[in-house]
Parts: structure tokens; sequence; C-alpha cells
């Protein structure tokens, strides 16, 4: 769309009440509108083909920091002068490919304005991408004496670009026209995914000591590591704190009947596995005998126990409970264990150890 075509399309709804929101009732209206479609909290806001500026003001109004563009350097120059006493930054440019260099925004508003483009499937795409993550678009349409973008369209366009879309119609409501209206006219709110919260699964391992020997368990028919050598160990369960889950599943595996106060902690081990996400491993000592003389109470998921000289671990270990093991005995608490995804489960002693000691603070001191 040239400057000049966008000028008269601007004309055009300039004959309708609503464009320049100058009645107050129809300001409010807006309002009222703009506070459900934007965020709570101070927000960046894109405005792109602002007009004069009437819905960047009450975005401004509403504590948002506000960036408007607009084609036409007259409906730029009108939106300056009445945002003139905000901290808004308008900007002379297209719609389709804003002057915003490499800025994102929690918010594009557009009103009025993806149904006057060439290609608007493509630029609801480049729309989406000036968004943060958990950003919106908020789009204003309809459709006018057969000339726009039915909702349904609007939607199935925006169904891969966001997680969530909110339609609400506004045809039946006069107080946003300051009249009645037959036409569709609608707005979209098409949410953007929010950032995922970073979880990870947390497990406990049991380093059971009777002298110099540590006791082990052989993987069987658990289709993870099996025939392989491992300590006692299992996930915290929901509710659980870490010496509980460890109490519990010294109990499930080996039948030892540990107390809290029995257990003092080893090794803080953050983990990934080869191809598999990572995990916070903690692993507790105990004295044996403590708990009882341990037996093998999950024959379904273990082959046999046996007691290993804690200086000689034996090579057919699970690649991070040997290296668990070995930073404890060398005296390290604090460990990152990070698999590269072609590296096997499997500890190897012919490939480079995987586990860097991390230091340890010193108490303030």
């Amino acid at each position: 769309m040239t400057s000049i075509d966008w000028d008269i399309a601007a004309d055009t709804f300039d004959d309708e009440p609503d464009h320049g929101l100058r009645d107050p009732a129809v300001r409010a209206s807006w309002a009222a509108r703009m506070a459900d479609w934007l965020p709570g909290d101070p927000s960046d806001v894109l405005d792109l083909g602002c007009g004069t500026g009437s819905l960047a003001l009450l975005a401004v109004e509403q504590g948002h920091r506000v960036t408007a563009v607009d084609l036409s350097p007259r409906m730029a120059a009108a939106a300056r002068a009445k945002l003139a006493a905000t901290s808004a930054e308008v900007l002379t440019g297209s719609a389709e490919r804003p002057p915003v260099g490499d800025r994102r925004f929690d918010v594009v508003l557009v009103r009025h304005v993806l149904w006057a483009l060439p290609d608007p499937g493509a630029v609801l795409g480049r729309w989406a991408a000036l968004l943060r993550p958990g950003g919106r678009l908020v789009l204003v349409e309809g459709v006018w004496n057969g000339t726009g973008l039915p909702a349904k369209w609007l939607i199935t366009a925006l169904a891969p670009l966001a997680d969530r879309i909110q339609l609400e119609r506004l045809s039946a409501d006069p107080a946003l026209w300051g009249r009645p209206v037959d036409d569709e006219r609608y707005a979209v709110v098409a949410r953007t995914a929010a950032p995922r919260r970073h979880s990870e699964v947390v497990d406990v391992h049991l380093v059971l000591r009777r002298g110099d020997e540590v006791l082990l368990a052989r993987r069987e028919g658990t289709g993870y590591a099996d025939g392989l050598w491992n300590g006692p160990s299992g996930h915290v369960e929901d509710g659980e704190d870490v010496r509980r889950a460890m109490v519990r599943e010294a109990n499930e595996e080996i039948g030892v009947a540990l107390m809290p106060d029995d257990l003092r902690v080893a090794l803080v081990m953050q983990h990934r596995g080869p191809g598999d996400p990572p995990r916070t491993s903690w692993f507790f000592e105990a004295e044996y005998p403590a708990g009882g003389e341990p037996y093998n109470r999950e024959p379904h998921k273990c082959s046999e126990l046996a007691w290993h000289r804690f200086d000689a671990l034996p090579d057919d270990m699970v690649a991070s409970c040997r290296a668990g093991f070995e930073a404890y005995r060398k005296g390290e608490r604090f460990v990152v264990h990070w698999h590269e995804d072609g590296d096997s489960i499997a500890y190897d002693p012919h490939s480079p150890g995987r586990a860097l000691p991390l230091p340890v603070t010193r108490g303030g001191r």
C-alpha cells in the first residue's frame, strides 16, 4: 500500500466517529477493552498503523511503553502531536516491515490494517516474530461492505503462531462505534507460549560404606543400563525432601531401615545423560550396619548386590554413578557431569571424564 493509498483508507475511517476516539463515551469504551487486551503490568507495546495515535495514547495512559508506527508522514506527524507530552516513540514506516530493528515487544497492537495488506498471512508471521516469549498480538479487524478479513480466516491463520487465541465480537457493542453497526467487527488476542520454567528430576544415591568397601547393585530388567553396577538409588517423589526419599529408596531396594540422621551429604551432582534432559542427584553416605543387613528386595530390577573396594570400583558401572563415587572419594562435593549425546551410559575408562568439580565457598571468608 502506498502512502497516498493509506491516506485515502485512513480518511475513509475518519468518516466514522470512532476512528479518532473524539467522543468521550467511545474513548472510554475502547479504554476498557484495551485494559482487557493488554497485560496488567507495564509492557512494551508496538502499535502498527497507528494513525493519529488514539490507541497508542490509551496504552500510554494505562502505563505501557509505546512505540507507534505509521506509513503516512501526515498520520505519524499527527500521532507525534497527540503523544508529545508522553514518552511514546512515533516512527514513520511500513506496518508490514516495521523499522524497529532487532527490538522485541510484549504486545503488537494493530487496528484495521491487516485487511489492507497484500499478503496478510506472511505479515502475521513477521509480527509474531517481533514478540518476546509469552507476548501477544492484539488485532482489531472486520468485514465492511464485503471487504476485510473474516474472523474465521484470521483465527485459522494464527493457529500455527499462537499458543492461545481469544476472539471477541465487537459488532454488538455500539459504544465502541458511536452508533449501532451491522457488519462484522471483532478483536483477536493471540498469545504466544510463555517461556517454560526449567525443571529437573531430582534423584538420590546411597553410598553405603563398610570400611573401605561400598555396596553396589547390578541392574536388570529395567530397560536402562541393565547389566551395569550402580549404587542404590531412585527418584524423589512429590512432597518428599531428599533425605526422606533416600530413606525410602534404601528400604525399598536393599531392605535397610535407615533414619534421616544416619545420612550425611556426600555429593550433589547435576547430571545429563546422553540425549536426556538434565537432573540433579544427591549422594548420601551411610555407615554399615546402620539400618541392618542389606539384601535384594527388588530381584525384578536387580540381579545381585556386592561389596566393592571404594578405591577399585568395577569398570562395568553406570557412568554417572561412577563419576559421583569417584568425585566424592577425591573430596569433591559439587560436580557437573554432562554427557555428550554420543557418549555411552556405561563408564568407559578410555573416554575423557565428564565430571567437572565446582569450587566451594569458604563460608564468606
